[in-house]
């Protein structure tokens, strides 16, 4: 019997095989399923949220499953704590190559006198400034250890025209947009790479929570989006692991639509 063993092919590797791997908002929804596919992708994982049990349920699950992931307790509208999520991935894994910056809150949908200056706050210190503060750590650490990298911000369809029923969500996200395609420019000659995601209708707790206060909105979207239906989170954690993949390694400063074509429509 010949067991010699055929090597005209290459072993097939995870698209992220080798790297270390940062989420936010990683505790559900799209970052759990993210923190699920890039350790199925080969990465190892260091998930950041504001909720311990849920950060700690997803971590177990990756490593029942052959991965391996650890968690810190973050606040995103806290700056220290952002980077002391960061620091603690390098100094768990030694280095960062890849990070997914996933973590978002909402507010109730409503025309924008109705937002309150409470609300449009908590939407800046979140969205925007715990993006930026995230996205500074990272690109330190990147440049610190792996060198080169990239790195990925959800943002959201709502960004890219008026958004009457989430006026100031789409706000943030449009300039979330902004420091996207800022960063990729200034960064990108050093081989660092960072684009964005603006995902349509996705079943997680945020859009159900919108659908308890607007009964219909979900058939309501899917009605304007070509694939009539919403999107699983896997559906938009597989985009992001192919952006933060050596796969797209000439694509920067991209604002890609996983929106099943709503932006089209």
């Amino acid at each position: 019997m010949d067991n010699t063993i055929d090597t005209s092919v290459p072993a097939v590797r995870g698209l992220l095989a080798g790297k270390v791997a940062f989420i936010t908002g990683a505790g559900r929804g799209i970052g759990a399923a993210a923190a699920r596919l890039f350790s199925r992708e080969g990465a190892r994982v260091l998930l950041a949220a504001r909720t311990e049990d849920q950060l700690k349920a997803v971590a177990e699950e990756v490593r029942a499953a052959g991965g391996t992931a650890d968690y810190a307790v973050c606040d995103l509208a806290d700056a220290a704590s952002v980077r002391a999520a960061v620091a603690r991935a390098v100094d768990l894994y030694g280095r960062l190559d890849v990070a997914f910056n996933n973590g978002a809150t909402t507010v109730p949908p409503g025309p924008m006198d109705q937002v309150t200056e409470a609300d449009f706050d908590r939407l800046y210190a979140v969205n925007l400034k715990g993006s930026w503060a995230a996205m500074a750590a990272e690109v330190a650490a990147i440049r610190a250890t792996a060198g080169t990298g990239a790195i990925v911000n959800t943002s959201s369809v709502g960004s890219l025209r008026g958004n009457p029923a989430l006026p100031a969500y789409g706000a943030m996200k449009r300039a979330l947009n902004s420091l996207t395609e800022s960063a990729a420019v200034t960064y990108g000659p050093e081989g660092i790479r960072v684009n964005a995601i603006t995902p349509g209708t996705t079943l997680t707790d945020m859009m159900h929570a919108w659908s308890e206060r607007s009964p219909g909105i979900i058939d309501q979207l899917n009605a304007h989006t070509p694939l009539r239906r919403a999107a699983d989170p896997e559906e938009i954690a597989q985009a992001t692991v192919w952006l933060l993949s050596d796969r797209a390694s000439y694509v920067t400063g991209t604002v890609l639509p996983v929106d099943g074509g709503m932006q089209a429509a």
